[in-house]
């Protein structure tokens, strides 16, 4: 699973076997240690469950959690659809855009790059993803 954080917007991209134990397992966790003599690690993680509206996101302890609604999570897994979009805000009224995607293969991806796990790319040779494909809520 991968993380990418950009200004107040969080993006995890999830290969084949990630989307299929989110499935069977309702959750997907990685991290990075920059330290372990000092404990310094970062967690994210992506679960899911039956009350949720579509996502949040939540940060305590080092830890990254996106909570997903697990019908939605299914119904991403089993179909074409490359993308959820959230959007929530906070209490200080900001807006977090939370956005979950499968992690398609990279058309002109470096020789060294591993693309065993990647999801077929739909369109090879179009550089950016149809807003079809991606399933918005606010």
């Amino acid at each position: 699973m991968k993380l990418r954080i950009t200004g107040n917007s969080i993006r995890l991209r999830l290969g084949q076997s990630e989307v299929r134990r989110l499935v069977r397992e309702d959750v997907v966790e990685e991290s990075i240690t920059f330290d372990s003599s000092r404990g310094q690690r970062l967690s994210y993680v992506l679960c899911t469950g039956p009350n949720l509206l579509v996502a949040t996101a939540d940060y305590q302890e080092s830890r990254i959690v996106i909570r997903l609604r697990t019908a939605l999570a299914r119904e991403w897994a089993s179909s074409d659809q490359i993308g959820i979009e959230a959007i929530q805000v906070s209490g200080d009224g900001g807006i977090l855009r939370i956005l979950i995607e499968k992690d398609l293969e990279c058309i002109d991806a470096a020789s060294d790059e591993s693309q065993a796990d990647a999801f077929a790319h739909p369109q090879r040779g179009v550089s950016c993803l149809p807003e079809n494909q991606i399933a918005r809520s606010r």
